[in-house]
């Protein structure tokens, strides 16, 4: 593509996602209005999607929290958060804003893993981080649940192990199928390159503060029997949002 027309496409992106800023609309539409465009145009690159980390943003996800989600390392407890509901979502908005907001490490620990004699890693990160990822994960979901194929069922929103079963059952007999393989990527999130996970996430997303605040998680570290891991050059399982609880 020539240069005059990548500019174009990036002046496009900010017009299209600064008239959804200037308007009031609640956050699920805006979401919806970029999901859309998503579909629409599947290799749009979007530049301004950082504002959607609000206020009525972070309230949804942390209503969205389980009552008995796990503490991190900062061992503050949902119900302990909710105190001060207001005043601690204003005052981590404020660091989110100015690009003050770091993650803290993520807490590892380990449950038994079906089928095998193996523990299975488990990243449980702060009240806060886990506001903030869950915020990421919404807007995230908007731009790549329009890229992802049909039968895709892993770790995406309103679906589950029993639809990928059904689907799958539905195959096996109504289709014509000789061979069923499975296979497992060994230690996969931890094994991630942070710079290949960057470089494809910019594929679709441009805009620098969301990049920047994905970095910073990826780099958050993990700590393990009182001991901080620094998660250099691949990630920490943080990638894995569903694996934080």
């Amino acid at each position: 593509m020539p240069l005059e027309g990548r500019e174009l496409h990036v002046v496009e992106g900010c017009e299209e996602t600064s008239d959804a800023r200037r308007s009031d609309e609640p956050v699920a539409t805006k979401l919806h209005r970029i999901a859309e465009k998503a579909r629409q145009e599947p290799a749009f690159r979007f530049t301004n999607l950082y504002y959607l980390m609000n206020e009525e943003l972070l309230r949804e996800c942390f209503q969205g929290l389980r009552e008995n989600a796990a503490a991190g390392i900062d061992n503050v407890t949902k119900e302990e958060y909710a105190e001060n509901l207001d005043s601690n979502l204003a005052k981590l908005l404020e660091r989110l804003h100015r690009m003050a907001y770091i993650p803290q490490p993520v807490r590892r620990t380990y449950i038994p893993k079906p089928g095998s004699n193996k523990l299975r890693p488990l990243g449980i990160t702060c009240i806060e981080d886990k506001l903030v990822e869950a915020g990421l994960v919404r807007i995230l979901e908007a731009v790549y649940e329009q890229d992802f194929i049909e039968d895709s069922y892993g770790f995406r929103h309103d679906r589950s192990c029993h639809q990928a079963l059904r689907a799958l059952n539905l195959t096996a007999e109504e289709g014509m199928v000789n061979y069923i393989a499975e296979a497992d990527i060994k230690n996969f999130f931890n094994s991630m390159d942070q710079n290949w996970i960057m470089k494809f996430l910019s594929q679709r997303v441009g805009d620098k503060l969301v990049l920047r605040m994905v970095k910073r998680f990826l780099k958050a570290g993990v700590v393990e029997n009182g001991e901080k891991i620094a998660s250099d050059g691949v990630s920490s399982g943080w990638g894995d949002f569903s694996n934080n609880i």
